[in-house]
Order: structure tokens, then C-alpha cells, then sequence
């Protein structure tokens, strides 16, 4: 196991906030934390479980927005799977030196005012991951 890694979200594209948290709302959850993030162009959703994971859903703000383009292609469903990580820039660095393709070269600002990043999924068994630290 490698330490400090911790997983943080799963990211799953909606076509509506309101309409994608109605299973969690059946399942007895009553609300979400809500936030838009322009930059990336989505209204996101954090819907809380006991273990500090959340699931993330991602509601398109825009007609060019990656997750407008997600769900038009794939349909909604789990977009990524974020990891928690510490000094994001040192991770950045180590994978990269293992042959790791990033999307970023450079963190940027996400929900809750995380540094993120994304390993592109050509690296990640098909799968689209992010990394996240909090900023202090």
C-alpha cells in the first residue's frame, strides 16, 4: 500500500443535479453540498458517506462542456475516480518519472478550492483519475 493516498470522490456525470441525486435522496439522504466551478464549466453535487468519500456529481453548465460531451457520448455515469493526495506537485513529479501521462502539467484550482490534477485514463487502465489536495 502506498501511503498517503486515500480515495477522496467518485466523480458521476448527471444531466441534472436535482434529477441525479434522487437515488441518494431514496436512499435517505437529505441534502448535498452544492458549488459551481466555472473554470471547468459544471455545478457539482458532494453528496457525503461516513468513510470522508463522497460521491461527486457533475451537472454541465455549458454546451461546451467536457461533461456535456461526457454524456453525450457515453451517457451519465462515472466519469472519474478522484484520490486524495499530499503535496500534489511531488506526486505530479513521481508519476510523471514513471511514464505516467498527465493531463496537467501544473495543478489547478477545483471544487472546494483543491489543487487538482488528472492522469489521463491511457494510463489508468481505461479509467480517468484525479488527484486532489486541499489547500491550507
Amino acid at each position: 500500500m502506498r501511503p498517503g493516498f486515500e480515495i477522496d470522490h467518485i466523480g458521476i456525470a448527471v444531466e441534472s443535479l436535482e434529477k441525479g441525486f434522487t437515488l441518494y435522496k431514496a436512499m435517505g439522504w437529505k441534502s448535498m453540498h452544492i458549488e459551481e466551478v466555472p473554470s471547468e464549466k459544471v455545478k457539482v453535487g458532494f453528496i457525503e458517506f461516513g468513510n470522508q468519500a463522497n460521491v461527486e456529481l457533475l451537472e454541465p453548465t455549458s454546451e461546451d462542456s467536457v461533461i456535456k460531451k461526457f454524456i453525450a457520448k457515453r451517457g451519465p455515469g462515472i466519469h472519474h475516480i478522484c484520490f486524495r493526495v499530499k503535496n500534489i506537485e511531488q506526486v505530479m513529479a513521481q508519476l510523471k518519472s514513471e511514464g505516467l501521462r498527465l493531463l496537467d502539467e501544473k495543478p489547478r484550482v477545483g471544487a472546494h478550492n483543491c489543487k487538482v490534477c488528472f492522469i489521463h485514463p491511457s494510463s489508468a487502465n481505461g479509467v480517468l483519475i484525479e488527484l486532489s489536495e486541499k489547500m491550507s
